[in-house]
């Protein structure tokens, strides 16, 4: 599930100020490559895991080099499968959606202060 208008889609920031503030609000770089970087913030529930998902690409520099500038996308949110996965075409429940939102808003609050 895409989450829609977070304020967060065309943001740019360097690799290094997106790391460290992404690091201070829980969410942990999962996966990246030399142009790209993906970052997830879990939660465990009853029913399953979920992952709410930041992802930005590299407009200047390679990733691991704190000068790169990445620009984000919207943020995203689906429930682990097994064995490896995540479906997001699922229903969230909506206290984890309503949790996803509040932490999407002090994300955004972060990454705009800086």
């Amino acid at each position: 599930m895409i989450l829609k208008d977070t304020g967060i889609e065309g943001l740019e920031l360097t690799f290094a100020e997106l790391d460290f503030l992404l690091k201070e609000n829980g969410f942990v770089r999962w996966s990246w490559d030399y142009d790209h970087a993906t970052y997830d913030y879990k939660y465990e529930e009853q029913d399953g895991v979920y992952y709410l998902r930041i992802t930005g690409d590299v407009l200047e520099g390679e990733v691991e080099k704190g000068e790169s500038v990445l620009r984000l996308y919207e943020p995203y949110i689906g429930k682990a499968v097994f064995p490896h996965g995540i479906d997001y075409d699922i229903e969230v429940p909506n206290q984890v959606l309503n949790n996803a939102k509040q932490k999407l808003s002090e994300v955004k609050s972060a990454l705009v202060a800086n």
